[in-house]
């Protein structure tokens, strides 16, 4: 019985020994890797193919992998990845974060753009809640892939069936007729045309001679013009300064006018002053004259010479009886 209990005994404690030697093992093995970096990515797009687990490749290297997966309370139409990456990892400022789907079903976080020299994504000192609102960095997303191509699809699928729409009214029967009408008008036109190939023919050959006659008549007149260029500098220049000349004399002519005209003025203000007043008095003292004169032949003519002497004679009153 005693021998049992020693047996007992001496195994638990080699178990307990054991325990603590493999939890001692791994506390030294975890000591010498560094704990990995968590960043959070709020994808707006479908995250279909991602699981807790999925891998994170950089540039396509495995880096890391998918922690956590749930929806972002603040905005239903995100949704929250956190992901673990190896603390080498370069996710530097301009580091994007995409879904990259497979025809598998699987899909995996893909991480690139980062830029060399730039520094890495932390959160900031100030203003934390904002840049970090759950206690790690953010990287931004980018849409990219079957993602991309995935979130357009519904606008693709709408914009196809509109053109499919104006498509079928562009083809209905009556624009089909109205096309063929078209058609044969145009045929029409072309065999119109065949048939009058050498009229035409003529007719460029026509147009053609046109031109030339009208280079050559253009020439003539540029001959034309240099002729009249060449009669203006020959004659019309001699007449030019003659006509100078001309008005040159005109212009001593004037001078000497108004030289004579400034001589003379002394002697026409004296005539208007003194010699016109005697005269209007002359002529005022003849029309006097000439109205005596006038009255005098009057009276001779009606009374005779007698008139001048006395005054006209009454005529006799004779009483009526």
């Amino acid at each position: 019985m005693e021998t049992r209990s020693n047996h007992v005994l001496v195994g638990s404690v080699v178990l307990i020994l054991l325990a603590v030697l493999a939890i001692f093992m791994v506390w030294l093995a975890r000591l010498g890797v560094a704990e990995n970096k968590e960043y959070d990515i709020l994808f707006k797009q479908s995250v279909d193919g991602l699981a807790n687990g999925s891998a994170v490749n950089f540039s396509g290297v495995p880096i890391g992998q998918v922690k956590e997966i749930a929806l972002y309370p603040p905005d239903p139409q995100l949704v929250k990845v956190r992901v673990s990456v190896r603390p080498e990892t370069p996710v530097l400022q301009g580091t994007t974060a995409t879904i990259q789907g497979s025809f598998t079903g699987t899909s995996t976080v893909q991480l690139d753009g980062a830029r060399k020299g730039a520094p890495p994504i932390e959160c900031p000192a100030t203003n934390t809640q904002a840049a970090c609102p759950f206690g790690v960095p953010l990287i931004p997303t980018r849409a990219g892939g079957i993602g991309a191509l995935l979130s357009s699809a519904p606008q693709l699928l709408e914009r196809l069936t509109t053109l499919t729409e104006r498509l079928t009214g562009l083809l209905s029967d009556r624009n089909q007729a109205s096309i063929a009408g078209i058609l044969e008008n145009t045929n029409r036109l072309t065999d119109a045309l065949a048939d009058r190939g050498p009229e035409i023919a003529a007719t460029l050959a026509e147009t053609q001679i046109t031109i030339q006659k009208a280079g050559i008549a253009a020439q003539q007149i540029g001959n034309l013009a240099d002729t009249t260029n060449g009669i203006l500098a020959q004659d019309v220049k001699p007449a030019m300064a003659n006509l100078n000349r001309t008005i040159g004399a005109a212009q001593q002519s004037m001078e000497t006018l108004n030289e004579v005209l400034t001589a003379a003025k002394p002697g026409v203000q004296g005539f208007t002053r003194q010699t016109l007043p005697e005269v209007n008095q002359l002529v005022f003292d003849l029309r006097q004259m000439a109205a005596a004169l006038s009255n005098v032949a009057e009276k001779v003519d009606r009374g005779g010479a007698s008139s001048l002497l006395g005054s006209s004679r009454l005529p006799d009153y004779e009483p009526k009886k």
